[in-house]
Order: C-alpha cells, then sequence, then structure tokens
C-alpha cells in the first residue's frame, strides 16, 4: 500500500531535481553526474560486496551465524538498486548505505523497529511476500 505512492511520488521529484540541475549545469554535465555516480556507485558497490561476503564466510567457517553480515548484505543490496535508478536522491540513499557509519545507523533503526514489534507480540507482516 505505501509502495504505489512512493514509486509514483519519487521518480517525480528525481525527475524535477534532474531538470533543475540540467537547468543549472547544462545538459552534458547533468548527464555526466548520472554517468559517475553510476559507475562510482558499482565500484564502491562490488568492494563493499565482497568484503561483507568475505566476513561471511569467516563467520560461518568460525560456527557463527552472521546477523550483522546479513544485515550489511541486504543493504548493500538495497544501494546497489538505488544507484541503478538514476536520480540524485536515490543516489544518495545508495551512496550512504554503501560508507558502515551510515550503514549501522539504518541497521539499529531496523533493528529497534523489529525488537519493538516483538515486544509488543506483533508479527512482522511484509506485503509484498504475501
Amino acid at each position: 500500500m505505501y509502495f504505489i505512492p512512493l514509486f509514483i511520488v519519487v521518480p517525480i521529484v528525481e525527475l524535477a531535481l534532474l531538470i533543475r540541475i540540467g537547468q543549472a549545469w547544462g545538459l552534458s554535465n547533468t548527464l555526466l553526474l548520472v554517468i559517475l555516480t553510476g559507475v562510482l556507485g558499482a565500484i564502491l558497490l562490488k568492494i563493499q560486496g565482497i568484503s561483507i561476503l568475505r566476513r561471511i564466510d569467516r563467520e560461518l567457517k568460525e560456527g557463527i551465524i552472521p546477523p550483522d553480515a546479513l544485515f550489511d548484505r541486504l543493504f548493500i543490496f538495497c544501494s546497489g538498486v538505488f544507484l541503478i535508478t538514476p536520480g540524485i536522491i536515490t543516489d544518495i540513499l545508495g551512496f550512504a548505505m554503501l560508507f558502515p557509519l551510515f550503514r549501522n545507523l539504518f541497521k539499529y533503526g531496523i533493528k529497534r523497529k523489529i525488537m519493538k514489534t516483538f515486544e509488543q507480540g506483533e508479527t512482522i507482516y511484509i506485503p509484498f511476500l504475501k
């Protein structure tokens, strides 16, 4: 239910932002910005992704179930999705999820939400997995 407005509002805002940047910087600079953020994002995504996979592998070999590493992997995947999507807002979110400091803030928020849900005796409902 929340995804429908999100899929309508975010692209419109992104497009308006790109048009404004295009007016200020020019078409070629704006296209260069979009391409550069995509390439830089792909490079950072590969580096971070390999690092997390190695950490998961190491922890599994030690007999530890790696919940933090799995959360990191989820956020790195989400950052890839955001970076593939052209736009300024999605790029900022995507890059933020690639850096451990911001990723830890996202993890903290998600874990807090999950714990609060369990403490209230509720179940976590993910509509698109039903």
